[in-house]
């Protein structure tokens, strides 16, 4: 089998083997998953791009969060026109806009009403009246009516003066958690045990036959489980529109690799392969801060004939706004040998926003490539840039322009060609990334600022060839070594966990000229810099540079030793993303992130070699670890990185991260030469596990809580006794809880406890790396790479998912994707020893 994955690709790489190298005969092994979305563009939380279908034509490209961040291209081959990437702009008139683009009342109650609380004639004259949307404290930036209930029922009037028969309408919903929706009194959205943002539905027909001019009811209830609450809603008309890029090319393959992905499409006589690269290996820090990708193409005659090929590329204003409505400045100007499109907000309000479903909006958007007499830029209106192309109408204009939903477009026309290659560069310049205790920090590449964005844009065209032939090599040793660990289906999900989890993060400097490497909490709550995020996506980090693994931790240590935070654990956060001023998390976690950064500490010694870290740390470590010894053997109620599924106490996995986290300590005294710390810290540990196991043993597994027979849950902080050979507890007790976990698996994976059919995929492969063989481990993986695989939630992947059904329960796009290194790691550090 492998021998054929591997003859196929290179088939390819020598049929598309350009001038430019871009397709170096590598033994890629092909990744064979379908992703539930396909990372495009991954530079920073802020600018992403992602394909959320299976072929690249058939949605826009969007941000993580699902709004569209618009790149269109099309190939015309003999005065034949193929889209390959995006959509013609969908474009919609408001009936009743969201919260978000207006203002809108209604009507809503905590008291659940009759049956009849939907219909029309439903007398809610006694409900309280307030404005939208609807939500708890911690969706604060989208709710402006407060409910602190677990559920809400709300009726909004919705007026309509035309008459809507026959017309495309949508509803458009954003919703945390269960939400049911009704349009005059029909259900339209029922969305069960999920938390979505700006869902656009079609309405079907006969929803729309019962929209009538004049009164209309929309209806709608939601069940907040835990945590944040949310509903907002709205319709929307399709205009009628005018397209030309109706026909599409025909994408024969497309191959998510760790830095790349490749798609070859069909046009006609012509092959055009598309290659999407983020050079984001983490050997070189400036250039994994340089916030430039590359977009490369590959034209290749299929009959040995030459034909005349045109490109087109056109990406939207969208890329540097929040909110799709905001004007924007756009210019076009060269630069040296290079063109540019620009774009920018018009208000230029630097670190303005803060919060979770938010996009950036200070900065600026670049489309580059080389000067070309064959190459137009245009920017416009983007009808009419693309009936210019279809139309062969070569004029185009560059002149800044003060508009809103402005595109920015190139054609490069190659004549009559039989292969041709080329690339185009997109990047982001956000003058300032991060404020950090009150002062704004550039990004890393920019750090003393003494840097210029065109500087950075020429030396990424003048490195291309090289850095891609590094990024082919970086992919082949990233397969080949994550099957060898642990088989080719988690190497697959390795590959396309990589950009997810090092893009969800900003690399900045601390003025104390500490490395900050901030991770965003993507679709979970916004958080910058959290430790229950760091935890689970440092195995990546810690495999590939231990120096982005203490830059994980580097803001939480200073936020104690500096007297901001006084509490004798480590702190949740250090605010919400961009802004990391201290924490806004509304509760603690002390046993959960205190062992968080002790256990993490001691794996930095254990890729290191020393305890240097550590001991540039040893106070703070000294007061957490004694934190520990008191709290952490039966935990008090508290949530734990699981927050999402309440406070509880006695959390037995909670208190093994406890018992090694006191465990790390004995040991990074030990390498310190602090030898009766060391062995009075080990005895602890050795003590406190040795009481666990009475506590917690159910039999043939052990609890979820000290306190309840008949419960379990994955013990995955295990898995650091295991790693870091530190001894601490019986080795049986991991080989039983395996033994048990795998009479539990469903379909999609083993559920994080009893409580809940859900999981936590990053936890499965922890769980799944306690086994002593890679078979075991390998029944484990199977069941997330078929979830993966075959989910119809199309996000970037959610660690947080069902096991009895291929649904997302909640958070997407998110840094702990990294855990999934972990099985890697572990093979590393046996390696090292």
């Amino acid at each position: 089998m492998k021998i054929n994955i591997l003859f196929s690709f290179l088939i390819t790489s020598v049929m598309f083997g350009c001038s430019e190298s871009n397709s170096p005969s590598f033994n890629v092994i092909k990744n064979d998953i379908r992703p539930p979305a396909y990372p495009l563009i991954t530079i920073d939380p802020y600018t992403s791009g992602w394909s959320f279908t299976d072929n690249l034509y058939d949605s826009s490209v969007k941000h993580w969060t699902g709004k569209d961040f618009p790149l269109v291209g099309a190939i015309k081959v003999d005065n034949e026109v193929y889209r390959f990437m995006g959509t013609e702009d969908l474009e919609l008139d408001a009936i009743a806009k969201t919260s978000e683009y207006g203002d809108w009342t209604g009507k809503y109650t905590s008291d659940k009403p009759s049956d009849t609380w939907m219909k029309n004639d439903f007398d809610d004259s006694k409900w309280k009246e307030g404005p939208a949307a609807f939500g708890t404290k911690e969706n604060e930036l989208t709710a402006k009516t407060q409910w602190s209930s677990e559920y809400i029922w709300t009726r909004r009037v919705v007026n309509i003066e035309d008459d809507l028969k026959g017309k495309s309408v949508y509803l458009e919903y954003s919703h945390d958690d269960d939400a049911i929706i009704y349009i005059n009194g029909i259900e339209v959205v029922n969305t069960g045990n999920a938390a979505k943002k700006n869902v656009l539905i079609k309405l079907p027909e006969n929803v729309v036959n019962s929209l009538v001019k004049g009164t209309n009811i929309i209806a709608g209830y939601c069940y907040n489980r835990v945590g944040n609450g949310l509903l907002d809603y709205g319709l929307f008309v399709e205009k009628e529109n005018t397209t030309f890029f109706n026909k599409t090319a025909t994408q024969k393959s497309v191959d998510v690799q760790a830095t790349q992905t490749h798609y070859v499409f069909s046009c006609g006589n012509v092959d055009l392969k598309v290659t999407f690269t983020a050079p984001l290996l983490m050997d070189d820090l400036k250039l994994l801060s340089r916030p430039i990708n590359y977009i490369s193409y590959e034209i290749l005659s299929t009959d040995n004939k030459s034909h005349n090929v045109q490109l087109y590329l056109e990406a939207s204003s969208n890329w540097a706004l929040d909110r799709a409505h905001q004007e924007s400045e756009s210019e076009g100007f060269d630069n040296g040998d290079m063109s540019f499109l620009k774009t920018g907000s018009s208000t230029q309000n630097i670190l303005a926003k803060q919060g979770d479903d938010v996009r950036i909006d200070w900065g600026y958007f670049y489309l580059a490539t080389e000067k070309d007499k064959g190459t137009t830029s245009s920017i416009g209106d983007g009808k009419d840039l693309r009936a210019n192309f279809a139309n062969n109408v070569q004029k185009g204009s560059i002149e800044k322009r003060i508009s809103t939903n402005e595109k920015l477009a190139f054609t490069r026309s190659f004549g009559s060609v039989n292969k041709a290659s080329g690339k185009f560069l997109i990047g982001y310049d956000d003058l300032y990334s991060i404020q950090y205790f009150g002062e704004n920090l550039r990004p890393y590449w920019n750090a003393d600022g003494k840097k210029n964005i065109m500087d950075e844009f020429h030396k990424a065209k003048d490195e291309y060839s090289n850095l891609v032939s590094k990024c082919y090599k970086f992919d082949e040793s990233l397969m080949t070594d994550a099957t060898a660990s642990g088989g080719k289906k988690y190497a697959e999900l390795c590959a396309i966990a990589y950009r997810q989890a090092i893009s969800a993060h900003k690399l900045v400097q601390a003025p104390s000229n500490e490395l900050l490497f901030l991770s965003k909490e993507n679709f979970s709550n916004g958080s910058i810099g959290t430790v229950d995020i760091t935890y689970p996506s440092s195995p990546l980090f810690l495999y590939y540079n231990v120096e982005l693994a203490k830059a994980l931790q580097n803001h939480i240590y200073y936020y104690s030793e500096s007297g901001k935070w006084a509490k004798p654990f480590a702190a949740h956060d250090i605010g919400t993303y961009p802004l990391g001023n201290g924490q806004t998390y509304g509760g603690d976690m002390p046993v959960e992130e205190s062992g968080n950064m002790i256990i993490l500490t001691r794996a930095i010694a254990a890729v290191e070699g020393n305890a240097d870290y550590a001991k540039k740390h040893w106070d703070v470590l000294t007061v957490w670890t004694d934190y520990l010894v008191e709290k952490g053997l039966d935990p008090e109620n508290q949530l734990c990185t699981d927050d999402f599924a309440g406070h509880f106490a006695h959390n037995t996995n909670l208190s093994i991260k406890a018992i090694l986290g006191v465990a790390s300590y004995g040991e990074l005294a030990g390498m310190l030469g602090k030898k009766d710390v060391a062995e009075k810290y080990t005895k602890i540990a050795k003590d406190m596990a040795a009481e666990w196991v009475k506590m917690a043993d159910d039999g043939d597994h052990y609890r979820l809580t000290f306190d309840q027979s008949g419960t379990w849950s994955q013990k995955y902080n295990l898995v650091w006794d295991k790693l870091l050979k530190m001894g601490i507890f019986p080795p049986e007790v991991a080989q039983k809880e395996i033994a048990y976990y795998l009479t539990k698996q469903n379909k999609y994976g083993l559920p994080l406890d009893n409580r809940e059919t859900y999981t936590k995929t990053d936890w499965i492969i922890w769980t799944a790396t306690l086994a002593d063989d890679k078979a075991t481990f390998e029944k484990f993986i199977a069941p997330v790479h078929l979830f993966m695989n075959e989910t119809t939630d199309r996000i970037p992947m959610s660690d947080w998912v069902f096991t009895d059904s291929p649904k997302q329960r909640g958070f997407q796009a998110r840094s702990v994707v990294g855990g999934y290194f972990i099985k890697m790691l572990e093979t590393k550090l046996n390696e090292k020893r």
